[in-house]
């Protein structure tokens, strides 16, 4: 949908916005799994209005250790049989990092950055390029453009712009591209309200700096010589 605002910042137009959402499976004891992994990306036009230039989505087999169980398939309509001839984790985000190395310079967007980026950085051996790479965070985002809201989740966004739920609600294309809506609509909101108008100003607020750049950023520290 066009945003009847213009978006001068150079930085800006020259970086692709790759919205990203994963569905998963949550062991008790262990980090959570993906199930599915979904990928829009899109380019933002001086005149407010937004391109999409690519799109990916996958179905991800878990561990034969973790099952799909029926309340994970209440929550998103995924099932163990879906998944059964689908790739593990480590195949499908190595073909997302060759797909996204088109698309640079880009900067990913997610509703709750910090749960994506944390996935990512599970796989960061077949990923290095995606897992240092900065997300921003529509939550964050949100909460600086909307303080009027008492929540910030991504119904709660919808609601607000008097957007319907998306057919397949939990599935991780649907999810996206509401998610791409949203983030649009944040955008243009708060450039108008004087929050943001610049890239740099957006990664300020809400910006996630991966773990991958910042462990790369400690061992790149001059190690402070022993006192014996």
């Amino acid at each position: 949908m066009a945003q009847h605002l213009t978006f001068t910042d150079p930085k800006a137009l020259a970086t692709s916005f790759a919205t990203v959402d994963f569905e998963t499976l949550t062991p008790a004891g262990r980090r959570p799994e993906p199930t599915e992994v979904a990928v829009q990306v899109r380019r933002l036009n001086a005149d407010g209005t937004w391109e999409e230039t690519a799109r990916f989505e996958a179905l991800i087999r878990p561990p034969a250790d973790v099952p799909v169980t029926d309340f994970d398939t209440r929550q998103t309509g995924i099932t163990a049989a879906m998944l059964t001839g689908a790739r593990t984790a480590d195949y499908v985000l190595a073909d997302l990092e060759q797909g996204l190395l088109g698309h640079v310079p880009y900067i990913l967007v997610a509703h709750n950055a910090p749960y994506e980026a944390g996935l990512i950085h599970d796989r960061a051996a077949v990923c290095p390029t995606l897992a240092r790479t900065t997300l921003l965070d529509t939550v964050r985002l949100a909460r600086t453009a909307y303080p009027e809201l008492a929540h910030h989740r991504l119904d709660d966004l919808l609601r607000h712009h008097r957007l319907p739920s998306p057919a397949g609600r939990h599935r991780a294309m649907p999810d996206v591209e509401a998610t791409s809506e949203i983030f649009a609509r944040l955008l243009a909101d708060g450039a108008r309200d004087g929050h943001w108008s610049t890239l740099a100003d957006m990664r300020r607020l809400a910006g996630v700096t991966p773990k991958a750049v910042l462990d790369d950023e400690e061992a790149a520290r001059p190690q402070q010589d022993s006192l014996f």
